[in-house]
């Protein structure tokens, strides 16, 4: 009889036994927290420090977020992640035309510094790392931030955190662009620039590999699309004149964790491998430029809404194959979240799981514990070699922009999304409770709505402060940032003036949207 043939979710033979032979044969003797960091970016990796607990949070308004946040704290979160809503992450007020229905429901509503300043009520800046999921609208964020952290009296050279702030992978997977890629290439580098010299431990970029793995992508797509996005990034940034060894630093990734236990640990390992060659390649020589720092969220896509309580240990196996891949922040889904929403239940156990994995499961005891494994390696080696014939496809076609302007990264999800899905379809891939071992109980998990009236509290708050602001002060710095735009200066500067002077984010978007037009 035929052997049965396996294959991980890229498409990669598994073979029934792995021995000393499978072994890579150019493999040296690696050790964490040196080049190439395949086995981690700190010599002691978790012993020394634990990753980031975070929850991804953001609802309703500024005010409900920040009792949620409040809450999380309470909890035992170490730094805070924040969702935010359509119309915010694709720059427009709550009171404009097509930000109706979408008001606070998958994010919270942030229309001006004031929401900024409800948002964080009670929580010092410079005691919380922050990571905003934010990216056509990041510079508007993160100069609200800024403007908060100095109405704080905050050190800006203490300030932590992230953007994501990752523009491609919008134009290939998740569709909330504003401008076209070159301007909005052209706005990222202003960041990097401006953060250099004036927030020095802020991450600019978490280049993003989760929602190209949300889209249908395979591991191997997910870090080979990530990586070459990464690469445009540091060729814009070098291009600017910035240096490698500055901005390097200040680059960190997001990745998606899914089921595939071995596989997903090995796509982390040889990510950090890869990354270091091509930061190696294009200039670098700091060691902490080289390194690929990462946070990661379990996937969303792999939770169920038939018997929700198994996501539970879907997210388990996520958190084990983040922990085991060697990330520095994570994130763990609520049970519930395919069905709305997390209630502050679901959200305490999917903190719980990771706290569980960090202090009950060993796991953090000693650095890259998987190292060595036959098959992790030999399985890490095939993963970075698939992914490196993918991103030679894209570096043919002149790189991930041009790639993405000929459909290429796009069509290549979508065909893995298809294949996945057929799978499921036919049977071949099991989901349990969905295609395999199914029941009729409907169950009745309680479920988080958010109610449109959110939409008329924000108007209001909007209409209130543009009565109080002053309206010639507002019309001045909008100019400004026009002015800016038109020509070749840094852009920052006059953001930050023109929100704390309480321009709103549409206004600053509109601004940059009559001159670099949208993107269609």
């Amino acid at each position: 009889m035929e052997e049965k043939k396996v294959f991980t979710d890229s498409g990669i033979e598994v073979k029934t036994l792995y021995t000393r032979a499978d072994l890579p044969k150019t493999q040296a003797e690696e050790v964490p927290g040196e080049y190439p960091f395949s086995r981690g970016v700190q010599a002691d990796m978790y012993r020394g420090k634990l990753w980031t607990m975070r929850q991804y949070a953001g609802f309703s308004t500024a005010e409900e977020s920040n009792k949620r946040y409040h809450y999380l704290l309470s909890q035992g979160v170490m730094g805070l992640s924040v969702a935010f809503d359509l119309p915010t992450q694709i720059g427009y007020d709550s009171d404009h035309p097509l930000s109706e229905g979408e008001v606070g429901k998958v994010g919270v509503a942030i229309d001006s510094l004031e929401d900024i300043q409800a948002l964080f009520r009670g929580i010092q800046l410079e005691k919380v790392s922050t990571s905003m999921t934010i990216n056509s609208t990041a510079y508007i964020l993160l100069a609200f931030y800024v403007a908060l952290a100095k109405q704080q009296g905050s050190d800006l050279k203490k300030i932590t955190g992230t953007i994501q702030n990752d523009i491609l992978k919008e134009y290939a997977a998740r569709g909330t662009y504003i401008y076209p890629p070159k301007p909005s290439m052209r706005i990222i580098t202003d960041i990097f620039e401006w953060c250099s010299r004036e927030l020095p431990k802020w991450n600019t970029i978490s280049i993003s590999g989760y929602h190209i793995r949300e889209a249908g992508s395979t591991a191997v797509q997910e870090i080979a699309f990530t990586l070459s996005n990464g690469k445009a990034y540091v060729q814009a940034a070098i291009e600017k004149g910035l240096d490698i060894n500055v901005f390097g630093k200040r680059l960190s990734f997001f990745f998606n964790a899914h089921n595939n236990l071995f596989e997903e640990a090995a796509k982390f390992r040889a990510a950090r491998r890869m990354w270091a060659r091509i930061m190696r390649d294009l200039g670098a020589t700091d060691p902490k430029a080289l390194m690929l720092r990462f946070h990661t969220q379990t996937g969303g896509s792999t939770l169920t809404a038939q018997q929700p309580l198994n996501n539970i240990s879907r997210v388990t196996i996520q958190t084990l194959a983040a922990v085991l891949g060697g990330t520095q922040s994570l994130h763990t889904n609520g049970y519930d979240e395919a069905l709305s929403l997390p209630t502050e239940e679901a959200a305490r156990i999917a903190l719980r799981t990771q706290q569980i994995v960090a202090h009950e499961s060993g796991i953090a005891d000693t650095a890259d514990p998987l190292a060595g494994s036959y098959y992790v390696e030999s399985l890490t080696a095939e993963v970075e070699s698939a992914a490196w014939k993918l991103i030679e496809k894209i570096e043919a076609m002149g790189g991930s922009v041009p790639a993405i302007e000929a459909g290429f990264i796009q069509d290549e999800i979508a065909r893995s999304a298809y294949e996945y899905q057929r799978q499921i379809e036919d049977g071949t891939k099991i989901i349990v409770g969905v295609n395999h071992f199914q029941n009729t109980d409907a169950g009745t998990i309680p479920s988080f709505r958010i109610d449109d009236s959110i939409r008329a509290v924000q108007i209001s708050k909007i209409q209130a402060l543009k009565q109080r602001r002053d309206p010639a002060k507002c019309d001045q710095l909008l100019q400004i940032i026009n002015d800016k735009a038109s020509g070749g200066e840094n852009l920052m500067p006059a953001v930050i003036e023109a929100v704390e002077n309480y321009c709103t984010l549409g206004e600053i978007a509109d601004t940059l949207r009559e001159v670099f037009g949208e993107y269609k």
